[in-house]
């Protein structure tokens, strides 16, 4: 009596028996089953939220639906409406990262030639406004488990538009935007246009290999950069700073608040050659350095951040720790990272475009101004550095 091994017959073989006596495979067994169970559980919810989209047109009937084994497609719908009936083909995705649902136009534009007549349908949990503009210029539908959707057919025309996003992506932005990860985009939005490598970007950025392949993956699945023989490089910086934004925390350094009797001017100038002696590391930050970079920015409240003992260097530049009324911040960086990038305009050190940007979007009102004068001049989504 021949028995099939696990490594001659998958993990099972044909030997059942081996099942109840095999941890690894019944491991395995047990993992498919779960992701059998979430990926029909996801084609559940894809059925439903389709079905509550079309509900909305009275004159529309479904007749028929079909996800049966031997249906390459998702799912099908066949639908009467007073034109006719109409098949629409369903291609469902777990996420809806651009280029994922580009690769499922794509399934549906190879259906095309099996089903001429259909009407190509894309769903995820939750469909971004730029993956619903690939469906569109498809022109395919889409419909997300949020409520959005725009069908066009035989027709039929529905569109619902400005459900939130309630399956946050707290993973994948979390990987985005840690620390670490963010050395990785202060380097790539320090030079949009230029092609890296991941080996010498991770060096460049401080970061492991896998950090920087992490990171590249990530902006690949949003559809932020492109592939060549070169590497890759950034082609939406523009959009990449306004997720960074959303995403960034300030108040993750440590800010301490002091009081000058000197001007500011002065101030900034003899904390750059207190920080210069002691050889520690820092920048100007915020206004400070907004107003070197664009010198129509107006402030009177010094920011910098510094890397040593503060207590020691507020004491020497006779600074008073005040709770109210402070004109100086000296701030402790959550990383090092922070630092990357300063640039020397005329007697200090301030921090890079891209970190100043996103220190003054933090401030309210004449912050967010000072910001988006930077961003004028050295963002834009060619991905060329003004």
């Amino acid at each position: 009596m021949n028995v099939s091994t696990p490594a001659e017959s998958g993990c099972f073989g044909e030997n059942r028996a081996l099942r109840h006596f095999h941890p690894k495979c019944s491991f395995q067994h047990q993992l498919k089953m779960t992701v059998s169970m979430k990926e029909i559980a996801l084609m559940d919810q894809a059925r439903e939220a389709l079905l509550k989209c079309l509900q909305g047109v009275p004159f529309v009937r479904v007749e028929k639906e079909s996800n049966a084994a031997n249906d390459r497609s998702d799912l099908r719908l066949q639908v009467k409406t007073p034109g006719g009936k109409s098949t629409l083909v369903v291609e469902v995705r777990k996420v809806g990262q651009p280029r994922v649902i580009r690769e499922a136009t794509n399934q549906l534009l190879r259906f095309k030639n099996e089903l001429p007549g259909a009407y190509g349908v894309v769903m995820a949990p939750y469909i971004s406004p730029e993956a619903a503009e690939i469906c569109l210029k498809e022109g395919f539908g889409f419909a997300d488990m949020a409520g959005n959707c725009l069908l066009s057919f035989d027709q039929v025309f529905v569109s619902k538009e400005g459900k939130a996003n309630p399956f946050a992506r707290k993973r994948d932005l979390r990987s985005l935007y840690s620390p670490k990860a963010e050395r990785v985009l202060r380097v790539l939005l320090s030079a949009p246009s230029r092609w890296w490598k991941v080996q010498p970007l991770a060096t460049e950025a401080g970061v492991s290999l896998g950090q920087g392949f992490n990171v590249k993956k990530l902006l690949v699945d949003r559809e932020w950069v492109e592939t060549g023989d070169d590497g890759f490089r950034l082609t939406a910086p523009a959009r990449l700073l306004a997720e960074w934004e959303e995403n960034y925390d300030f108040r993750r350094s440590a800010v301490r608040e002091f009081y000058t009797l000197r001007p500011i001017a002065d101030f900034e100038r003899q904390l750059a050659e207190a920080c210069a002696k002691d050889k520690s590391a820092y920048a100007l930050a915020g206004f400070s350095s907004a107003a070197r970079y664009a010198p129509m920015v107006r402030y009177q409240r010094a920011m910098a951040y510094v890397v040593g003992n503060l207590d020691d260097l507020a004491e020497r530049l006779e600074l008073k720790a005040v709770t109210s009324g402070a004109n100086v911040n000296l701030i402790t960086p959550y990383d090092d990272g922070v630092l990357y990038g300063t640039e020397t305009k005329g007697d200090a050190k301030v921090t890079s475009p891209v970190q100043s940007y996103l220190d003054l979007r933090q401030i309210k009102g004449r912050g967010e101004e000072a910001a988006d004068s930077l961003k004028q001049l050295f963002f834009h989504d060619e991905g060329v550095k003004k």
